[in-house]
């Protein structure tokens, strides 16, 4: 058998892939690394590895190793010379397995003899499937070696020898550390597994007190006071957070009232009552010193009131509220003294505003200043002062136009919503009639009394009512009003400025409206005070012009004269002159007045005594009946073109009189 496959090593072998010899076994991979191949086989380990190349199964392995192919590649650069001494190899290899059954002696001769196993020891060689014939590369025929080279070789074996066992231990660090590894895993899995078990239970304990907090948070939540709380109203700043704290500890202590009569008195209850009773009390208190610090503000002075109501009483409004419905007394006291503080404030800062007004020169219109007075008497006797207010010794004055109204419309037609600062007053040089410190004053009274009843109705509501409210107004104002209504009065009860006193009456009427369009009811009292003050002395000054036409009238000659009818010519008279400007002032002013106006009836009657000085001054001309009546239709055409332009229910009146007039003396002139 081993003769026959000896055989066959020297027929060719099949050629595959190239020069490659041919063999029945897969190509092994050799290390790149080591010149000795350690290849892995089932069953083995590399720590098996280390053994000695002298063992009993080296007979078994030169065996194995002659029974490989001849074709297979060899790591030695020496090869068989010649057949003799490969039958002599045979012959040794064959003898060897011969007498497998008696002992064989290894001689020196052996021992020098080199063996290539392919990298593997003797005992992997022995272990590995003999099924599996080794490749070209891992065989090599022994060849013999000398000591020298034994020697040589000896170094190598050794090295290899300590790194295999180098690598033992460190395998067997590993395999320490391993084990470790597995027993910490396994208590690491222990761990989760009772964390695990801790979490399902902390998760149903979790559940089970969010039923229980949902259920007596409410509870807990109105029988208990925060240490925050106690702090923050004890001794924090005033502010919004302040407020908010404050809104809290109200919340808590309703709580705690209705809970205390819808409920028994438990230990709770009877812990919190006297906290929330002593937080209550030092919220009061502060409050009451919050306020008394911006009532002394207010007192400062050059101070704006509308500031400080704004920034610190508005914005902390709840804090009033707090302390009226726990304190209604001291909320009372704080109101009282609220009230006579801006009573002075007002009183202070239009005091100073009326001596401002009071350096305003005005127009001194007075009882020469009428329809039916005579000219030249006028011219002597016409005295205007400095200013109607300060009781001045009366000196000339500019001129002016008492029955002509121009420009002065325009400050009741002005768009300029705000009054005249007093700084500017008391720098004007300039003359006016008196409706312009009427307007100032009344104008700055109406803006002061709209924000003060809005903050009023802002700060005190809902603890006060509307009604009290209103009443603390007009306490406030009471003062300010009676100097206001004095100022009218010192303004209209000397002068026969018929159009000034009108004017006013529609500026009056205009604050009227303006303080309903703001809803401020309480300044009514003023308006109406002021109107009963204007109408009276327009209804008088009215009388007087009646009466100075009548007076002119009963001047004229009752039976013509020849030496009258030389001086009077059928031109427009002066007072003709002088009706239609007053009546154009009086229709412009009343564009919406109604029928019921006191104006009406007094014009009705100041036309009626024109028309009877103009007939009665017409029969100057005695029987020249065509010049009477072209006297007449002149004086009316004069009258009627002045007032064509204006407009209203009182105009269209008036218009149509005259034109009647007009028609029937021109149809006859």
């Amino acid at each position: 058998m081993w003769l026959d496959r000896f055989a066959q090593s020297h027929s060719p072998a099949p050629s595959q892939g190239g020069n490659r010899s041919y063999s029945p076994l897969p190509r092994r991979t050799t290390s790149s690394l080591s010149p000795y191949v350690t290849s892995q086989r089932p069953g083995t380990t590399p720590r098996g590895s280390s053994t000695s190349l002298i063992s009993n199964n080296s007979s078994a392995s030169l065996l194995s190793a002659a029974r490989k192919p001849n074709g297979s590649g060899l790591k030695q650069t020496s090869t068989l010379a010649n057949g003799a001494e490969s039958l002599e190899l045979l012959d040794k290899l064959i003898g060897a397995s011969t007498e497998s059954k008696t002992h064989h002696d290894i001689t020196d001769k052996d021992i020098s003899q080199y063996f290539d196993f392919g990298g593997l020891s003797l005992r992997d060689l022995a272990l590995a499937d003999e099924s599996t014939e080794p490749t070209d590369e891992e065989i090599s025929i022994p060849v013999s070696q000398s000591p020298e080279d034994f020697d040589n070789e000896k170094a190598k074996y050794e090295d290899l020898h300590r790194s295999i066992r180098a690598c033992d231990d460190i395998l067997g660090s590993v395999e320490t550390n391993l084990t470790n590894f597995r027993n910490d895993l396994a208590s690491v899995s222990s761990d989760i597994e009772s964390l695990q078990a801790r979490s399902t239970a902390l998760n149903v304990r979790l559940e089970n007190r969010k039923a229980v907090e949902k259920g007596l948070g409410p509870v807990v939540e109105d029988l208990s006071v925060s240490p925050i709380v106690i702090s923050r109203i004890s001794e924090g700043h005033i502010d919004e957070a302040w407020v908010r704290t404050l809104a809290d500890l109200d919340k808590r202590a309703t709580a705690y009232k209705k809970n205390s009569i819808n409920q028994e008195q438990n230990k709770a209850i009877r812990d919190l009552g006297p906290l929330l009773e002593k937080l209550t009390l030092k919220a009061i208190e502060r409050i009451r010193d919050f306020f008394v610090a911006q009532i002394k503000a207010l007192r400062s002075p050059h101070i704006n009131a509308q500031i400080i109501q704004q920034q610190h009483f508005l914005r902390f409004k709840d804090l009033f509220s707090f302390l009226y419905r726990h304190h209604d007394t001291l909320g009372d006291e704080i109101c009282l003294a609220y009230m006579n503080t801006m009573r002075w404030y007002y009183s202070n800062q239009f005091g100073r505003y009326e001596k401002a007004l009071e350096k305003i020169k005005l127009h001194n219109l007075d009882k020469n200043d009428v329809l039916g007075y005579d000219e030249s008497a006028r011219r002597t006797s016409v005295l205007s002062g400095p200013s109607v207010l300060s009781g001045v010794s009366r000196v000339p004055g500019p001129p002016h136009d008492a029955f002509s109204l121009g420009h002065r419309i325009d400050l009741l037609k002005t768009s300029n919503s705000s009054a005249l600062p007093s700084y500017l007053a008391e720098e004007d040089y300039g003359t006016h009639y008196l409706e312009m410190p009427f307007r100032n004053f009344n104008l700055a009274l109406i803006d002061n009394c709209t924000a003060e009843y809005t903050f009023l109705a802002s700060f005190f509501s809902p603890a006060l009512s509307l009604a009290i409210i209103g009443k603390h107004f007009n306490y406030i104002f009471e003062t300010t009003f009676t100097m206001g209504q004095a100022l009218t009065k010192r303004l209209v009860s000397e002068t026969y400025d018929a159009l000034g006193l009108l004017l006013s009456i529609r500026l009056n009427q205009h604050f009227a409206f303006e303080l309903q369009r703001r809803r401020v009811p309480a300044a009514d009292s003023y308006v109406n005070g002021t109107t009963m003050l204007l109408w009276p002395r327009l209804q008088i000054v009215m009388s007087h012009h009646c009466d100075s036409i009548r007076n002119l009238t009963n001047s004229l000659p009752n039976k013509p004269s020849s030496s009258v009818a030389k001086t009077i010519n059928t031109a427009p008279h002066v007072m003709t002159q002088r009706f239609g400007n007053l009546l154009h002032g009086i229709l412009t002013l009343s564009q919406e007045a109604g029928d019921d106006e006191p104006v009406v009836t007094s014009l009705r009657r100041l036309r009626a005594e024109v028309e009877a000085f103009l007939t009665k001054y017409s029969t100057g001309f005695g029987n020249d009946r065509r010049k009477r009546e072209r006297l007449l239709y002149n004086n009316y055409s004069l009258i009627l073109t002045i007032i064509s332009d204006t407009t209203g229910k009182l105009a269209d009146e008036q218009q149509s009189h005259f034109e009647g007039l007009k028609l029937a003396f021109q149809e006859n002139s």
